[in-house]
């Protein structure tokens, strides 16, 4: 079959490519070959620069520069060799091992030594550091750029309507109101909490060999120090060192990340089921797009899609990073191959989040306040004053506050004159009936201005 995105079998690769691109060079194959090589490479040289390791002398300025195209210039063709390779070995890092060798052998100086690439690892010392730095990179470079987009749109909603009063809802009940920029807030604060966990989640590698004790490392060069020179070379790759493992990095950071992930995802989706419901309100209404649809058949229609495309995109992220963190960390023994196969999908989980952050930020763009819609609820709902009387009517010590407000409001609406009758009634001082009869739910919103421009 001819490859397109019409025939590719995931969305990510098909529908969406365009809208997730920029994770590909970290999460493809060929992105993971890429640093599969870049971590050979990494770990020849570092094996070069110990003098404990006689068997590969210091590399010459010229040995350095070819390394340095090698793993700077591969290329899509490189990787198909490395392709036709495995085809032969059925083993993907062993296949990057005799591309590697195929190319060392080229260079007169590197010939020589070749059996120093992919000295004593297995294939998990590889592997583990290629997908650690795929997950740094694309954390750095694409995952928290796009969260902070929507960050930056939610606090610029707060800041706009910090002060445009709203009918609150707890139980889908008319509640104490609140204002729209301090919903905007809450979401926007409890996002940036979600970033810096998800921001500060270490990522760690390990190069210790088949089962962790540096058995071969030792059996070879006895006197080198070799739990030192494994931490030298993962720090430089800009990991943390995992010092006791087995075969595999225990993957336990993995299962931290993803559920960082996880838990900064619900919260999109908290917001837009949210913003859905408001936009079901009419609170808000969405800015038109010249030529844009509906409903095939209800020409009048205008749908929160971006919202929605979210909320489904991070149901799917979820699924798979809540299936990453809690399979991951489990291995038979020191190593089975489980989390081989898995590990493959952690870009799918990635992109489907990446995919919701780039709808719903535009979503947020589209919304415009429907002030009219807003006032019409806030008037309809007068009982919601019954808090604040009954709170100054315990200030002062009035018999049965909240029990005579049940009665007034508790399953019934009221206006502002009935409201302003009982007000009367009540044993207060002259300045607090005055107060509470020139309140009304529009004005009856705290400090949730000032909240909203905080953020």
């Amino acid at each position: 079959m001819e490859t397109d995105p019409l025939t590719a079998l995931s969305p990510l690769d098909g529908r969406y490519a365009d809208k997730v691109s920029d994770l590909a060079p970290h999460f493809s194959e060929l992105g993971i070959i890429r640093n599969r090589v870049r971590v050979e490479i990494t770990w020849f040289r570092a094996l070069a620069e110990d003098p404990g390791v006689t068997g590969l002398p210091p590399l010459s300025t010229d040995a350095q520069a070819f390394l340095d195209d090698l793993g700077g210039s591969f290329s899509l063709a490189d990787a198909k060799r490395v392709k036709a390779i495995e085809a032969e070995t059925n083993h993907d890092v062993k296949a990057v091992e005799y591309f590697l060798k195929e190319r060392l052998g080229e260079h007169p100086e590197l010939g020589p030594v070749t059996e120093h690439c992919h000295f004593a690892c297995t294939s998990e010392d590889i592997n583990n550091l290629a997908y650690a730095l795929a997950l740094k990179e694309a954390r750095e470079t694409v995952l928290l750029p796009a969260v902070d987009q929507l960050l930056k749109r939610l606090r610029d909603r707060a800041h706009e309507w910090a002060e445009e009063p709203m009918l609150a809802r707890t139980h889908g009940q008319a509640a104490t109101p609140t204002t729209v920029g301090k919903e905007m807030a809450v979401f926007a604060h409890r996002l940036t909490q979600a970033r810096q966990t998800l921001s500060a989640c270490p990522i760690r590698g390990k190069c210790n060999g088949a089962t962790g004790s540096f058995n071969a490392h030792l059996a070879a060069y006895p006197e080198v120090d070799w739990p030192g020179l494994s931490r030298r070379f993962v720090e430089g790759l800009g990991l943390e060192w995992s010092a006791h493992t087995t075969q595999i990095e225990p993957h336990d950071y993995l299962a931290e990340l993803f559920g960082a992930m996880s838990r900064l995802n619900t919260i999109v989706l908290d917001m837009c089921r949210d913003l859905w419901g408001y936009i079901s309100f009419g609170y808000f209404r969405q800015a038109l797009a010249e030529g844009e649809v509906g409903s095939s058949t209800m020409p009048h229609k205008v749908n929160p899609i971006d919202f929605e495309n979210a909320e489904g995109n991070l149901g799917l992220a979820n699924a798979g990073l809540d299936h990453l963190a809690a399979s991951l960390p489990v291995s038979r023994f020191q190593r089975d191959l489980t989390d081989s196969t898995a590990q493959r999908n952690i870009g799918t989980a990635l992109g489907h989040s990446l995919l919701a952050y780039r709808a719903a930020a535009p979503g947020l763009d589209k919304l415009e306040l429907n002030r009219q819609r807003l006032t019409e609820d806030l008037e309809g709902a007068w009982e919601v004053l019954a808090e604040a009387i009954q709170t100054v009517m315990r200030r002062h010590g009035v018999d049965q506050p909240y029990e005579r407000l049940k009665g007034l409001t508790r399953g019934q609406g009221v206006d502002a004159e009935r409201l302003a009758e009982f007000i009367d009634t009540l044993p207060l001082p002259q300045v607090e009936l005055d107060r509470l009869k020139a309140l009304t739910p529009a004005t009856y919103i705290g400090n949730a201005a000032e909240q909203a421009r905080q953020v």
